[in-house]
């Protein structure tokens, strides 16, 4: 088994125990800090690179 879809089964597991114990809008809530965990990952893995982004944003200054 990946890593990837290592991940994906733990996220559908926190994702279908929201909606299990909770509402609808649990799950979304769940399923928003999981993409925001996500992209952090990404970025500290170094796999996504914000660089260009951030740069961009102080030069309209």
């Amino acid at each position: 088994m990946t890593r990837t879809t290592a991940i994906g089964i733990v996220v559908g597991l926190a994702l279908g125990l929201a909606l299990v114990f909770g509402n609808f809008g649990d799950m979304l809530i769940v399923a928003l800090f999981a993409a925001i965990g996500f992209v952090v990952a990404k970025v500290l893995d170094g796999e996504l690179d914000l660089g260009p982004y951030l740069s961009r944003r102080r030069d309209s200054r």
